[in-house]
Protein backbone atom coordinates (compact mmCIF):
# COMPACT_ATOMS: atom_id res chain seq x y z
CA UNK A 1 0.00 0.00 0.00
CA UNK A 2 1.54 3.43 -1.08
CA UNK A 3 2.20 6.37 1.70
CA UNK A 4 -0.30 9.12 1.54
CA UNK A 5 1.46 12.59 0.58
CA UNK A 6 1.42 14.97 2.82
CA UNK A 7 -0.59 18.14 2.21
CA UNK A 8 1.10 21.48 2.00
CA UNK A 9 -0.85 22.60 5.42
CA UNK A 10 0.69 19.21 7.17
CA UNK A 11 4.23 19.74 6.36
CA UNK A 12 4.24 23.88 7.30
CA UNK A 13 2.47 22.74 10.53
CA UNK A 14 5.47 20.39 11.28
CA UNK A 15 7.70 23.05 9.97
CA UNK A 16 6.35 25.87 12.71
CA UNK A 17 5.87 23.74 15.36
CA UNK A 18 9.39 22.50 14.81
CA UNK A 19 10.80 26.04 14.87
CA UNK A 20 8.59 26.19 17.45
CA UNK A 21 10.30 24.08 20.10
CA UNK A 22 13.40 24.77 18.76
CA UNK A 23 12.74 28.60 20.10
CA UNK A 24 11.55 27.29 23.41
CA UNK A 25 14.18 25.10 23.99
CA UNK A 26 16.97 27.59 23.00
CA UNK A 27 15.04 29.87 25.98
CA UNK A 28 15.06 27.19 28.47
CA UNK A 29 18.76 26.73 27.73
CA UNK A 30 19.28 30.28 28.11
CA UNK A 31 20.55 29.89 24.19
CA UNK A 32 20.70 32.64 21.75
CA UNK A 33 17.95 32.95 19.50
CA UNK A 34 18.36 30.72 15.98
CA UNK A 35 19.56 33.46 13.11
CA UNK A 36 17.76 33.04 9.60
CA UNK A 37 20.08 30.50 7.93
CA UNK A 38 19.96 28.17 11.26
CA UNK A 39 15.90 28.22 10.98
CA UNK A 40 15.76 27.35 7.37
CA UNK A 41 18.16 24.04 8.02
CA UNK A 42 15.59 23.20 10.73
CA UNK A 43 12.72 24.13 8.48
CA UNK A 44 14.21 21.54 5.72
CA UNK A 45 14.83 18.75 7.85
CA UNK A 46 11.94 18.33 9.49
CA UNK A 47 10.29 18.95 6.25
CA UNK A 48 12.33 16.49 3.92
CA UNK A 49 11.34 14.02 6.77
CA UNK A 50 7.88 14.02 7.11
CA UNK A 51 8.02 13.74 3.18
CA UNK A 52 10.69 10.37 3.39
CA UNK A 53 8.20 8.50 5.99
CA UNK A 54 6.99 5.55 4.39
CA UNK A 55 9.24 6.04 1.47
CA UNK A 56 11.46 3.26 0.76
CA UNK A 57 15.33 3.43 1.48
CA UNK A 58 17.36 4.00 -0.78
CA UNK A 59 21.07 0.96 -1.36
CA UNK A 60 22.48 2.04 1.77
CA UNK A 61 19.56 2.16 4.01
CA UNK A 62 18.87 6.00 4.19
CA UNK A 63 16.47 8.09 3.08
CA UNK A 64 15.98 9.18 -0.62
CA UNK A 65 17.32 11.86 -2.38
CA UNK A 66 13.68 14.50 -2.20
CA UNK A 67 12.27 14.24 -5.38
CA UNK A 68 12.33 17.38 -7.75
CA UNK A 69 8.20 17.55 -6.41
CA UNK A 70 9.01 17.09 -3.01
CA UNK A 71 12.02 19.65 -3.17
CA UNK A 72 8.89 22.18 -4.33
CA UNK A 73 6.72 21.21 -1.53
CA UNK A 74 9.40 21.37 0.91
CA UNK A 75 10.45 25.29 -0.22
CA UNK A 76 6.59 26.33 -0.35
CA UNK A 77 6.60 25.56 2.91
CA UNK A 78 9.42 27.20 4.16
CA UNK A 79 8.29 29.92 2.19
CA UNK A 80 5.04 30.33 4.13
CA UNK A 81 6.61 29.84 7.76
CA UNK A 82 9.90 31.73 7.33
CA UNK A 83 8.99 34.10 4.74
CA UNK A 84 5.24 35.64 3.03
CA UNK A 85 4.05 32.49 0.66
CA UNK A 86 2.10 33.79 -1.71
CA UNK A 87 2.25 37.26 -0.74
CA UNK A 88 6.34 37.57 -1.38
CA UNK A 89 6.30 38.44 -5.08
CA UNK A 90 3.74 40.77 -4.79
CA UNK A 91 5.54 42.89 -2.00
CA UNK A 92 9.01 42.53 -4.31
CA UNK A 93 6.83 44.01 -7.27
CA UNK A 94 8.12 48.03 -7.15
CA UNK A 95 5.08 48.98 -9.41
CA UNK A 96 2.79 48.07 -6.62
CA UNK A 97 1.73 50.57 -3.75
CA UNK A 98 -1.26 48.70 -2.16
CA UNK A 99 -2.13 45.20 -1.70
CA UNK A 100 -5.77 44.05 -0.18
CA UNK A 101 -6.68 40.60 0.74
CA UNK A 102 -9.89 39.44 2.18
CA UNK A 103 -10.14 35.62 2.93
CA UNK A 104 -9.17 33.79 0.33
CA UNK A 105 -10.34 35.39 -2.39
CA UNK A 106 -8.63 38.09 -4.85
CA UNK A 107 -6.38 40.18 -4.11
CA UNK A 108 -6.39 43.33 -5.67
CA UNK A 109 -3.62 45.69 -5.88
CA UNK A 110 -2.96 49.18 -6.44
CA UNK A 111 -0.18 50.57 -8.33
CA UNK A 112 1.95 53.02 -7.97
CA UNK A 113 0.57 55.47 -11.03
CA UNK A 114 -3.13 54.65 -9.13
CA UNK A 115 -4.00 51.55 -11.44
CA UNK A 116 -5.82 48.66 -9.67
CA UNK A 117 -5.49 45.52 -10.75
CA UNK A 118 -6.80 41.92 -9.71
CA UNK A 119 -4.04 39.10 -8.65
CA UNK A 120 -5.12 35.09 -7.38
CA UNK A 121 -5.76 34.50 -3.84
CA UNK A 122 -2.89 33.62 -2.06
CA UNK A 123 -4.98 31.43 0.46
CA UNK A 124 -7.15 28.57 0.20
CA UNK A 125 -9.02 29.52 3.46
CA UNK A 126 -10.07 32.36 5.87
CA UNK A 127 -7.93 30.50 8.41
CA UNK A 128 -4.79 29.84 6.19
CA UNK A 129 -4.99 33.52 5.92
CA UNK A 130 -5.51 34.24 9.75
CA UNK A 131 -2.30 31.94 10.17
CA UNK A 132 -0.03 34.06 7.68
CA UNK A 133 -0.98 36.96 9.40
CA UNK A 134 -0.23 35.66 12.81
CA UNK A 135 3.22 34.54 11.84
CA UNK A 136 3.99 37.85 9.69
CA UNK A 137 2.88 39.60 13.32
CA UNK A 138 5.02 37.00 15.73
CA UNK A 139 8.24 37.26 13.37
CA UNK A 140 8.31 41.01 11.65
CA UNK A 141 6.56 42.67 14.38
CA UNK A 142 8.62 44.90 16.55
CA UNK A 143 6.98 44.13 20.08
CA UNK A 144 4.72 41.14 21.17
CA UNK A 145 1.20 41.36 19.18
CA UNK A 146 -1.81 39.09 19.51
CA UNK A 147 -4.37 38.28 16.84
CA UNK A 148 -7.40 36.41 17.74
CA UNK A 149 -11.09 37.15 18.41
CA UNK A 150 -9.74 38.86 21.87
CA UNK A 151 -7.97 40.85 19.84
CA UNK A 152 -9.12 41.57 16.50
CA UNK A 153 -6.88 44.22 14.92
CA UNK A 154 -3.10 44.24 14.19
CA UNK A 155 -1.05 47.16 13.05
CA UNK A 156 2.57 46.76 12.57
CA UNK A 157 5.43 47.88 10.44
CA UNK A 158 6.90 45.24 7.75
CA UNK A 159 11.37 45.26 7.65
CA UNK A 160 10.94 47.10 4.52
CA UNK A 161 9.03 49.83 5.61
CA UNK A 162 5.55 48.88 4.84
CA UNK A 163 2.23 48.91 6.63
CA UNK A 164 0.40 46.30 7.68
CA UNK A 165 -3.15 46.19 9.00
CA UNK A 166 -5.21 43.47 9.54
CA UNK A 167 -8.75 42.57 11.08
CA UNK A 168 -10.59 39.40 11.53
CA UNK A 169 -13.92 38.67 13.66
CA UNK A 170 -15.46 41.92 12.86
CA UNK A 171 -15.25 41.89 9.24
CA UNK A 172 -17.08 39.61 7.21
CA UNK A 173 -14.14 37.73 6.56
CA UNK A 174 -10.16 38.15 7.83
CA UNK A 175 -8.54 40.94 5.96
CA UNK A 176 -5.33 42.21 5.46
CA UNK A 177 -3.96 45.65 3.95
CA UNK A 178 -0.57 46.32 3.19
CA UNK A 179 0.65 49.69 2.17
CA UNK A 180 4.23 50.72 0.63
CA UNK A 181 6.51 53.13 1.36
CA UNK A 182 9.59 52.97 -0.59
CA UNK A 183 12.29 55.81 1.11
CA UNK A 184 13.30 57.32 -2.31
CA UNK A 185 14.58 60.53 -1.96
CA UNK A 186 12.47 62.94 -4.08
CA UNK A 187 12.15 66.81 -4.11
CA UNK A 188 9.83 69.68 -5.18
CA UNK A 189 11.68 69.12 -8.29
CA UNK A 190 10.81 65.65 -9.01
CA UNK A 191 7.11 65.80 -7.60
CA UNK A 192 6.74 68.84 -10.97
CA UNK A 193 8.23 65.58 -12.99
CA UNK A 194 5.27 63.70 -12.38
CA UNK A 195 2.76 66.29 -12.83
CA UNK A 196 1.76 66.73 -9.13
CA UNK A 197 2.25 70.29 -9.34
CA UNK A 198 3.81 73.02 -11.87
CA UNK A 199 7.30 74.34 -11.42
CA UNK A 200 5.35 77.90 -9.86
CA UNK A 201 3.93 75.75 -7.24
CA UNK A 202 6.69 73.65 -6.74
CA UNK A 203 9.15 77.28 -6.63
CA UNK A 204 6.50 78.83 -3.88
CA UNK A 205 6.27 75.79 -1.75
CA UNK A 206 10.63 75.65 -1.26
CA UNK A 207 10.06 79.41 -0.49
CA UNK A 208 7.41 78.67 2.17
CA UNK A 209 9.43 76.01 3.54
CA UNK A 210 12.70 78.06 3.69
CA UNK A 211 11.03 81.30 4.62
CA UNK A 212 9.45 79.08 8.18
CA UNK A 213 6.14 79.07 7.12
CA UNK A 214 3.90 76.10 8.82
CA UNK A 215 2.30 74.11 6.46
CA UNK A 216 -0.70 71.64 6.47
CA UNK A 217 -0.85 69.11 3.89
CA UNK A 218 -4.16 67.95 3.25
CA UNK A 219 -5.82 64.65 1.15
CA UNK A 220 -8.09 61.98 1.05
CA UNK A 221 -6.28 58.63 1.81
CA UNK A 222 -3.64 57.79 -0.78
CA UNK A 223 -3.55 60.94 -2.64
CA UNK A 224 0.14 61.75 -1.99
CA UNK A 225 0.14 63.50 1.43
CA UNK A 226 3.02 61.80 3.58
CA UNK A 227 4.86 62.15 -0.90
CA UNK A 228 4.82 65.54 -1.01
CA UNK A 229 5.40 66.54 2.55
CA UNK A 230 8.93 64.42 3.04
CA UNK A 231 9.91 66.28 -0.44
CA UNK A 232 8.94 69.53 1.39
CA UNK A 233 11.17 68.10 4.11
CA UNK A 234 13.67 67.87 2.06
CA UNK A 235 13.42 71.52 1.09
CA UNK A 236 14.83 72.23 4.70
CA UNK A 237 18.49 73.22 5.33
CA UNK A 238 20.58 70.24 6.20
CA UNK A 239 21.78 72.69 9.65
CA UNK A 240 18.62 72.84 10.90
CA UNK A 241 17.42 69.67 13.70
CA UNK A 242 14.10 67.88 12.69
CA UNK A 243 11.92 65.73 14.81
CA UNK A 244 9.69 63.74 13.51
CA UNK A 245 6.40 62.46 14.97
CA UNK A 246 4.70 59.57 13.40
CA UNK A 247 1.77 56.64 14.17
CA UNK A 248 4.04 54.53 12.31
CA UNK A 249 7.50 55.68 10.44
CA UNK A 250 6.83 57.00 7.01
CA UNK A 251 8.40 59.72 6.27
CA UNK A 252 12.00 57.71 6.75
CA UNK A 253 14.61 60.69 7.16
CA UNK A 254 16.78 58.23 8.55
CA UNK A 255 17.66 56.60 4.79
CA UNK A 256 18.42 60.06 3.94
CA UNK A 257 21.13 60.73 6.61
CA UNK A 258 22.82 63.27 4.13
CA UNK A 259 20.40 65.50 3.90
CA UNK A 260 19.23 65.64 7.19
CA UNK A 261 21.86 64.57 9.59
CA UNK A 262 20.35 65.73 12.99
CA UNK A 263 17.33 64.26 13.50
CA UNK A 264 15.06 62.42 15.95
CA UNK A 265 12.17 60.05 14.89
CA UNK A 266 9.59 59.63 17.19
CA UNK A 267 6.72 56.48 17.20
CA UNK A 268 3.41 56.56 18.95
CA UNK A 269 3.27 52.84 21.15
CA UNK A 270 0.08 51.26 22.02
CA UNK A 271 -0.10 49.40 25.07
CA UNK A 272 0.78 45.91 25.54
CA UNK A 273 -1.42 43.14 25.78
CA UNK A 274 -1.66 43.53 29.74
CA UNK A 275 -2.83 47.12 29.06
CA UNK A 276 0.56 48.64 29.95
CA UNK A 277 2.52 51.43 28.26
CA UNK A 278 1.00 53.42 25.74
CA UNK A 279 2.57 56.60 23.97
CA UNK A 280 0.74 59.02 22.64
CA UNK A 281 0.93 61.16 18.95
CA UNK A 282 0.02 63.56 22.12
CA UNK A 283 2.70 62.48 24.24
CA UNK A 284 5.52 62.45 21.54
CA UNK A 285 4.25 65.89 20.53
CA UNK A 286 5.14 67.40 23.92
CA UNK A 287 8.22 65.42 24.31
CA UNK A 288 9.54 67.01 20.96
CA UNK A 289 9.30 70.11 22.26
CA UNK A 290 11.78 69.19 24.91
CA UNK A 291 14.16 68.11 22.21
CA UNK A 292 15.72 71.19 20.80
CA UNK A 293 13.66 71.24 17.76
CA UNK A 294 14.35 73.68 14.82
CA UNK A 295 11.13 71.89 13.25
CA UNK A 296 8.68 69.65 14.47
CA UNK A 297 6.73 67.38 11.92
CA UNK A 298 3.72 65.21 12.73
CA UNK A 299 3.12 62.56 10.52
CA UNK A 300 -0.76 62.73 10.63
CA UNK A 301 -2.59 64.42 12.67
CA UNK A 302 -6.43 62.53 13.82
CA UNK A 303 -6.92 63.46 17.49
CA UNK A 304 -5.22 65.31 20.31
CA UNK A 305 -2.06 65.98 19.58
CA UNK A 306 -3.40 68.97 17.52
CA UNK A 307 -3.66 70.88 20.51
CA UNK A 308 0.57 70.45 21.64
CA UNK A 309 1.22 70.58 18.03
CA UNK A 310 -0.43 74.27 17.15
CA UNK A 311 1.01 75.62 20.51
CA UNK A 312 3.93 74.38 19.36
CA UNK A 313 3.79 76.36 15.62
CA UNK A 314 2.76 79.68 17.69
CA UNK A 315 5.29 79.64 19.98
CA UNK A 316 8.11 80.16 18.03
CA UNK A 317 8.67 76.54 15.99
CA UNK A 318 8.09 78.10 12.63
CA UNK A 319 8.39 75.66 9.57
CA UNK A 320 6.51 73.25 11.13
CA UNK A 321 4.56 70.94 9.14
CA UNK A 322 2.17 68.18 9.32
CA UNK A 323 -0.75 66.24 7.09
CA UNK A 324 -4.64 65.83 7.63
CA UNK A 325 -6.97 63.84 6.07
CA UNK A 326 -9.48 66.41 4.51
CA UNK A 327 -11.29 66.59 1.49
CA UNK A 328 -10.70 70.72 0.86
CA UNK A 329 -8.50 73.04 2.29
CA UNK A 330 -11.15 74.59 3.79
CA UNK A 331 -12.52 71.82 5.37
CA UNK A 332 -9.18 71.34 7.14
CA UNK A 333 -9.94 74.27 9.67
CA UNK A 334 -13.18 72.78 11.53
CA UNK A 335 -11.36 69.52 11.56
CA UNK A 336 -8.56 71.25 13.29
CA UNK A 337 -11.60 72.09 15.80
CA UNK A 338 -12.79 68.77 16.47
CA UNK A 339 -9.01 67.50 17.23
CA UNK A 340 -8.56 69.69 19.59
CA UNK A 341 -11.74 69.36 21.62
CA UNK A 342 -10.62 65.61 21.46
CA UNK A 343 -7.74 66.59 23.78
CA UNK A 344 -10.43 67.93 26.85
CA UNK A 345 -8.74 71.34 27.12
CA UNK A 346 -12.28 73.28 27.77
CA UNK A 347 -11.23 75.38 25.21
CA UNK A 348 -13.61 77.79 23.85
CA UNK A 349 -14.06 77.52 19.99
CA UNK A 350 -13.21 81.43 19.14
CA UNK A 351 -9.95 80.97 21.21
CA UNK A 352 -8.94 77.84 19.29
CA UNK A 353 -9.68 79.70 16.30
CA UNK A 354 -7.51 82.35 16.97
CA UNK A 355 -4.64 79.38 18.25
CA UNK A 356 -5.05 77.71 14.53
CA UNK A 357 -5.02 81.51 12.63
CA UNK A 358 -2.04 82.54 14.63
CA UNK A 359 -0.19 79.24 14.23
CA UNK A 360 -0.72 78.06 10.92
CA UNK A 361 0.41 79.82 7.41
CA UNK A 362 -1.02 77.56 4.70
CA UNK A 363 -2.90 74.86 3.36
CA UNK A 364 -2.01 72.75 0.37
CA UNK A 365 -4.84 70.20 -0.28
CA UNK A 366 -4.03 67.53 -2.90
CA UNK A 367 -6.24 65.06 -4.57
CA UNK A 368 -6.48 62.02 -6.69
CA UNK A 369 -7.77 62.81 -10.14
CA UNK A 370 -8.51 60.52 -12.66
CA UNK A 371 -5.71 58.06 -10.78
CA UNK A 372 -3.28 60.81 -10.63
CA UNK A 373 -2.01 62.67 -7.71
CA UNK A 374 -2.26 66.66 -8.30
CA UNK A 375 -2.14 69.86 -5.92
CA UNK A 376 -5.79 71.21 -6.13
CA UNK A 377 -5.35 74.12 -3.92
CA UNK A 378 -3.18 76.21 -1.59
CA UNK A 379 -4.96 78.79 0.75
CA UNK A 380 -3.36 81.34 2.74
CA UNK A 381 -4.69 81.85 6.62
CA UNK A 382 -4.68 85.66 7.14
CA UNK A 383 -7.48 85.82 10.61
CA UNK A 384 -9.89 84.60 12.98
CA UNK A 385 -13.47 85.65 12.87
CA UNK A 386 -15.67 83.90 15.81
CA UNK A 387 -16.12 80.59 14.37
CA UNK A 388 -14.82 80.76 11.73
CA UNK A 389 -11.40 80.85 9.94
CA UNK A 390 -10.61 83.64 7.20
CA UNK A 391 -8.33 82.08 4.17
CA UNK A 392 -7.46 83.55 0.82
CA UNK A 393 -7.21 80.91 -1.62
CA UNK A 394 -3.91 81.58 -3.15
CA UNK A 395 -3.36 78.76 -5.82
CA UNK A 396 -6.35 76.75 -7.82
CA UNK A 397 -6.09 73.84 -10.12
CA UNK A 398 -9.48 74.94 -11.64
CA UNK A 399 -9.35 78.96 -11.35
CA UNK A 400 -8.58 81.53 -14.02
CA UNK A 401 -6.81 83.45 -12.09
CA UNK A 402 -3.57 84.05 -11.92
CA UNK A 403 -2.45 82.11 -9.21
CA UNK A 404 -0.75 84.00 -6.08
CA UNK A 405 -2.08 87.16 -6.44
CA UNK A 406 -3.84 87.06 -3.68
CA UNK A 407 -1.09 86.46 -1.25
CA UNK A 408 -0.72 89.36 0.78
CA UNK A 409 2.21 91.41 0.65
CA UNK A 410 3.86 91.04 3.25
CA UNK A 411 3.92 87.22 2.83
CA UNK A 412 4.88 88.05 -0.95
CA UNK A 413 7.64 90.10 0.72
CA UNK A 414 8.87 87.38 2.56
CA UNK A 415 8.94 84.51 -0.27
CA UNK A 416 10.80 87.18 -2.53
CA UNK A 417 13.55 86.75 0.12
CA UNK A 418 13.57 83.58 -0.18
CA UNK A 419 13.75 83.15 -4.35
CA UNK A 420 9.78 83.05 -5.38
CA UNK A 421 8.42 86.47 -6.74
CA UNK A 422 4.66 85.59 -8.24
CA UNK A 423 3.93 86.93 -11.82
CA UNK A 424 1.00 89.46 -11.27
CA UNK A 425 0.87 90.15 -15.01
CA UNK A 426 1.06 86.84 -16.40
CA UNK A 427 -1.66 84.44 -18.34
CA UNK A 428 -2.91 81.67 -16.69
CA UNK A 429 -5.64 79.68 -18.27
Amino acid sequence: MSAIQPTITEITRAVATALADDRVRRHAEDLPAPTVDEERQLARITAAALLARNKPLDAWGFDAIPETNDRRLIDEAIAQVLGLGKLEPLLEDEEISDIHIRGNRSVWVKTRDGERKEYPPIVQTDAELIDLIRRIASRMGHREQRFDPAHPELNLQLPDGSRLFAAMEISSHPTMVIRRHRFEYSGLTELVERRMMEPEVARFLAAAVRARKNIIVAGGTGSGKTTLLRALINEIPRTERIVTIEDAYELGLEHFENAHPDHDALQARAANIEGHGEISMADLTRMALRMDPDRVVVGEVRGGEAFPMLLAMSQGNNGSMCTLHADSARSVFPKLLAYVSMASTGVPTDTVNLLVSSAVHFVVHIQNMENHRMITAIHEVVDADGSSIVSNEVFSLTSATPPFVALRNSTSEQLATYGFRRQLEMSWS
